[in-house]
């Protein structure tokens, strides 16, 4: 490389360094202004947050006395219609309560009704299905000592087997579903231990559901038809 050559490059250094430095001064002062500019973001953002927390503060604590100021107005109106509201009350459990015995005085009559009924259908057929029995017993009950175990409405009994006749005005499914318990209290009693056990319910008023429902559990329903007792006990079985 000749001396011209070298004081070129020397020269063309020079100036890049030149270049490059002014570069760095307009990038100072940019990061200098960047800098100036974030300040000053941060203290609208900090005066921002001062004054939203000032009015949070300000919103809870109105809303809180409206709250209390509403809470203090229910109460004095709740006070002020209290004995109004208790008056009120007390008509309406009056009816009520008159309500309910009238429908436990028709349920009982209706209840009575029918288990005369069928207690006198029955004494004059002892028969369900194709078994004959002996003789019927009205609202027997199974205890054992003092305690009671169950009762039955009608049992209808001969040497060897014995038919627990369960009597409702109406009878529902969930009438079926107690006979088991009953069967088995009944079964337990050592004058009724050797037996065959029957189950069923005698009713004014059957379903269909419940028929087909009694016959698949192999128990019989006594339906009252007009002037006469209808049988249902195509699959009775012993209990």
């Amino acid at each position: 490389m000749t001396d011209q050559e070298l004081k070129d490059l020397v020269a063309s250094l020079a100036i890049e360094s030149k270049k490059t430095d002014e570069q760095l001064r307009k990038t100072d002062e940019q990061l200098k202004k960047t800098d100036e500019q974030l300040k000053k973001t941060d203290e609208q953002l900090s005066k921002l947050s001062r004054e939203f927390e000032e009015e949070r503060n300000r919103s809870r604590k109105e809303f809180e006395e409206e709250r209390r100021r509403s809470r203090q107005e229910f109460e004095e109106e709740l006070k002020r219609s209290g004995l109004e509201f208790d008056k009120r009350m007390e008509k309406l459990e009056n009816k009520l309560n008159k309500i309910g015995s009238m429908l436990g005085s028709i349920s009982n009559n209706q209840g009575n009704i029918t288990e005369e009924y069928f207690v006198n259908s029955l004494k004059d057929c002892l028969r369900v299905g194709s078994i004959d029995f002996d003789y019927l017993i009205e609202n027997f009950v199974a205890k054992n000592g003092h305690n009671t175990l169950a009762e039955y409405d009608i049992l209808l009994v001969n040497g060897e087997s014995v038919a627990i006749v369960e009597v409702k005005y109406k009878a529902h499914i969930k009438d079926l579903e107690k006979l088991p318990r009953k069967i088995e209290e009944l079964k337990n009693l050592p004058q009724y231990r050797d037996y065959r056990v029957y189950a069923g319910i005698a009713t004014f008023f059957a379903t269909n559901e419940l028929i087909k429902r009694a016959e698949e559990q192999g128990y019989f329903i006594l339906q009252r038809k007009g002037d006469i007792v209808i049988t249902h006990a195509q699959n009775l079985k012993v209990a």
